[in-house]
């Protein structure tokens, strides 16, 4: 058996976000005056926002993909909100970018031009906005824990054969305290109630919320998106608006060793 730690941080996709946005729409305004005015400072100074713009949102897509792939609970309404997102921010950057190209041919109107510029913007405004529903509906890259609940856990388990996994690191879990360890491709959240370990998947059957970024007291776990509330020991629902238990898995103990059987 093969593990590898790891602790949920502050992305810095949302801090690098705001330099394309401020690029592009910069790139439109500065068009439109040098449309309509004339002044060629304006036109220059276009250039050079669109080429910043290209640039910034070039480095902004690296932790974009890292959270795409990484942070998002994959079979979840923001898996699906995510992709939307990333199909329009591609989009929206090869229409900026064959704008800034198309400024090197003189046979090319300048009306063209700014068509695309404009067709960018109103992308990247719904771009932004499901962006924004990302962050404050799904919650993708806020962190919440409440109190004594520690820094989020996490670990990659890979096994060869079998289906019992070998649990480390559990003495340190407190009272309501949770872990989200990897196996199989399944996600499964170890936890600590008042009486004993128990673990269940990490899947919220409503939207797909990730349980293990969510509360946990008496024996019942709450999901951080809708409120979804579940018994951890027998997976049924205490709360809607969920309709679905969550599948349970069993822990046992043995020579003060735990094994968690799939």
């Amino acid at each position: 058996m093969k593990s590898k730690a790891s602790i949920k941080g502050h992305p810095i996709h949302p801090i690098l976000v705001s330099f394309p946005i401020a690029f592009f729409t910069g790139t439109f305004i500065s068009d439109l005056i040098f449309y309509f005015a004339g002044n060629p400072f304006f036109g220059q100074m276009a250039k050079y926002l669109e080429a910043g713009g290209v640039i910034s949102a070039l480095l902004a897509a690296i932790p974009g993909l890292i959270d795409y792939f990484s942070r998002i609970p994959p079979d979840s309404s923001a898996m699906k909100r995510a992709t939307r997102h990333g199909l329009l921010n591609i989009s929206m950057l090869l229409i900026f970018t064959m704008a800034l190209l198309m400024r090197r041919n003189n046979d090319i109107s300048f009306f063209v031009i700014l068509f695309f510029e404009g067709l960018g913007v109103i992308i990247l405004s719904v771009s932004g906005w499901l962006g924004g529903t990302l962050v404050h509906r799904n919650q993708i890259g806020i962190d919440h824990r409440y109190a004594g609940a520690t820094k989020w856990s996490e670990e990659v388990v890979e096994i060869a054969t079998g289906n019992t996994v070998e649990l480390n690191g559990l003495d340190k879990l407190k009272v309501n305290q949770m872990k989200l360890i990897h196996v199989n491709n399944k996600r499964i959240v170890i936890a600590r109630t008042e009486s004993e370990l128990v673990a269940f998947e990490d899947r919220c059957t409503h939207r797909g919320g990730s349980l293990a970024d969510g509360v946990m007291i008496c024996g019942t776990v709450q999901c951080p998106w809708h409120g979804s509330q579940f018994n951890v020991k027998t997976g049924s629902v205490n709360v809607g608006p969920a309709r679905e238990k969550i599948q349970v898995y069993q822990i046992t103990s043995e020579n003060q060793k735990h094994y968690l059987k799939l």
